[in-house]
């Protein structure tokens, strides 16, 4: 006689079964990489189209990256919001359809002032639209207490780094074929497609019983004070001192392997390449070490991965220094893109809007301190040599993660 089959025993739940089988996490993921796609298109485009359909000059076309130092303020003012509320998706929708306004705008604008303006004020909420999808997927994996929730954090993150590779050649094709303002309308479109995979989907707020040790149910919906907020801001400071090398990179790498070490232009392209690979590779595994080692210490490493990168690109003066270099970059951003939001959200747990916006904005403080730094270094230091600021930077947020891990702050 066969013995009666097993009952009432599920099968080990698994990151991407997670994401498959919850139109939240699955809709979340689809969007951001629409949203990484839209705007990794724009990127590198903004100048060209400022200089050649608005005749400006390319210092003031570089003025307009500046712009983005208002993304900070937007997105507190948005998390702060949500966090009071508890409209999630709400807000999100709103800040995508911002996002669409705004870059249709641009793809409009005859005046010089025009795009500076609508950066600033409008398109400055629509990055609040990624922010708000990580709060409220956070609130869904809390209200179900996930085993895996970190695992589905870093798969839907995941998706913002494929749209981040796929959207410059295609913002460049298009740009190409049918010029920049096609280009801009067309990263409006993405942007507003952001809502679709939603659909009418709606997140669930985490019950107080499963909130984090940290997070007291009577501060549900109560303004979070700036004392409280230390943490998260200094976190958000080390990681502002990593992302710092990243514009720098994108400014000047490619000129010095083209000007000075005369690579070709496949070499130089694979050197480029290669780090988003090897960052999509290590996200899923860096949530595995995590768990072994704690998120703090493990971003430790991944910082020091930042200055032995830079140390390449400054040193090496060879191809193989810059895909070493550039192997070492995809470490930094395999352990920084996947688990970063989350040490963030764990710092602040009875505001994780706010935590998610306040980190995510961020990075428009860390570009603009890596193109003032960039642009003092080589005119000081040359290149390469303007590299050792970045890794000096590196050095100093490996030091103060190292810090943060050893005190009271630290997170599993």
């Amino acid at each position: 006689m066969s013995p009666a089959p097993a009952t009432g025993i599920a099968p080990a739940p698994s990151a991407m079964r997670s994401v498959w089988g919850s139109p939240l996490y699955r809709g979340a993921t689809v969007a951001l990489f629409l949203s990484g796609l839209g705007t990794s298109a724009a990127a590198p485009q903004i100048t060209l189209f400022l200089v050649d359909e608005l005749h400006v000059s390319l210092t003031t076309a570089g003025l307009y990256y500046l712009t983005s130092i208002t993304a900070p303020v937007a997105g507190y003012l948005v998390g702060a919001r949500s966090d009071r509320t508890g409209r999630r998706l709400g807000l999100f929708r709103l800040c995508a359809v911002a996002g669409f306004l705004g870059w249709c705008a641009m793809a409009l604008a005859d005046q010089v002032w025009m795009p500076f303006v609508i950066s600033a004020v409008v398109l400055a909420f629509a990055g609040g639209a990624a922010s708000q999808l990580f709060a409220a997927v956070h609130d869904d994996l809390r209200a179900t207490a996930s085993p895996v929730a970190d695992g589905v954090v870093s798969v839907v993150r995941m998706a913002l780094t494929a749209g981040w590779i796929v959207g410059p050649v295609a913002g460049s094709l298009l740009a190409t074929a049918a010029g920049p303002r096609a280009m801009l309308a067309a990263t409006g479109l993405c942007t507003l497609a952001q809502i679709l995979p939603m659909g009418l989907a709606d997140a669930r707020p985490a019950p107080p019983g499963a909130q984090d040790a940290a997070a007291s149910p009577a501060s549900a919906g109560r303004r979070v004070g700036v004392r409280r907020m230390l943490p998260l801001l200094a976190f958000t400071g080390l990681y502002v001192l990593v992302y710092a090398g990243e514009p720098i990179k994108y400014g000047y790498l490619t000129i010095y392997m083209h000007d000075d070490l005369r690579l070709p232009t496949a070499v130089s392209g694979a050197v480029i390449g290669i780090q988003p690979l090897i960052e999509l590779i290590l996200m899923p595994v860096a949530v595995v070490v995590a768990r072994r080692t704690g998120m703090m210490r493990l971003m430790i490493l991944g910082a020091a991965f930042g200055v032995g990168a830079n140390l390449c690109f400054a040193l090496t003066g060879s191809a193989a220094g810059m895909f070493a270099g550039q192997v070492l970059m995809g470490g930094v951003w395999g352990v920084f893109a996947g688990l970063g939001i989350i040490v963030a959200q764990r710092l602040l747990p009875e505001a994780v809007a706010t935590a998610s916006a306040v980190f995510m904005s961020s990075t428009a403080i860390a570009s603009a301190l890596g193109g003032l730094t960039g642009s003092l270094g080589v005119a000081v230091l040359g290149l390469p040599h303007v590299f050792l600021a970045p890794a000096l930077y590196g050095l100093m947020a490996t030091a103060g993660i190292a810090v943060m891990s050893r005190s009271g702050h630290a997170v599993g």
